[in-house]
């Protein structure tokens, strides 16, 4: 099957929007923040963002546009099964470290916890990946999951995957604007968010990256003419000990 040249440089786009996401959140903690610590103080906030970017967009979104890569077509499937299994997990661990970061700093200055439109959606989001992470590991890595229970769950992953993969993209950028509206008060030498300083333009471009990562991410996920062919190899006609 000859595949489209966009698509490479779709993916690679991708790639280089990802890099840039990290590469922005990062720099922006460490040095308007004040950086990084495992202390309870602000600076153990700054793993929040950082971690939950990494964890709830990038890696996710990564892991979702896997079977995308034409790499992945030929041969058995299992292989593909197990990384994409691999990954989502590690971003789903990456996103728990980062709620522990924030309640650890939220508990430690008897800050309240869950109250904001962005706490709420963060908190859904990833409840719902821990349901469709469970959802796929028993529709599609349980050898005794029948096949007609993994057609039924298939539709159902795709689209639980993308909606969860858009609600964490809603999380960092509501995340992003609420931080810099508590930090950027004009107070203790700092410019009002209105002001637009440094800092703000900086975090507002990292959420305008994240935007386009999505964007992107979801043009490769919604184009039927690069989603893996169906055949021999799909886990919905092979029990996964013939993968």
């Amino acid at each position: 099957m000859r595949v489209p040249g966009q698509l490479y440089l779709t993916y690679l786009l991708a790639l280089c929007l990802g890099l840039l996401c990290m590469v922005f959140v990062a720099y922006w903690n460490a040095t308007w923040r004040g950086g990084f610590a495992w202390d309870g103080s602000a600076k153990q906030f700054n793993w929040h963002p950082v971690l939950m970017v990494a964890g709830l967009t990038v890696l996710y979104g990564s892991a979702a546009v896997l079977y995308r890569l034409p790499l992945t077509w030929g041969g058995s499937k299992l292989p593909w099964k197990l990384l994409h299994a691999g990954l989502t997990l590690l971003s789903f661990l990456l996103a728990v470290l980062g709620l522990f970061a924030v309640f650890n700093f939220h508990n430690k200055g008897n800050t309240p916890n869950l109250y904001s439109l962005h706490s709420w959606i963060g908190i859904s989001t990833v409840a719902l990946f821990t349901g469709q992470w469970l959802l796929g590991l028993a529709s599609f890595l349980l050898p005794c999951t029948p096949l007609e229970l993994r057609r039924r769950a298939k539709p159902l992953h795709v689209w639980l995957g993308s909606g969860i993969f858009i609600l964490g993209i809603a999380a960092s950028i509501s995340g992003i604007n609420e931080k810099l509206i508590f930090s950027l008060k004009g107070l203790n030498g700092t410019a009002q968010y209105s002001a637009l300083p440094q800092e703000a333009q900086f975090a507002n471009m990292l959420g305008v990256l994240i935007v386009a990562f999505g964007l992107t991410v979801l043009r490769i996920l919604s184009n039927q003419a690069w989603q893996r062919p169906e055949g021999e190899n799909s886990e919905v006609t092979q029990p996964l000990l013939q993968d």
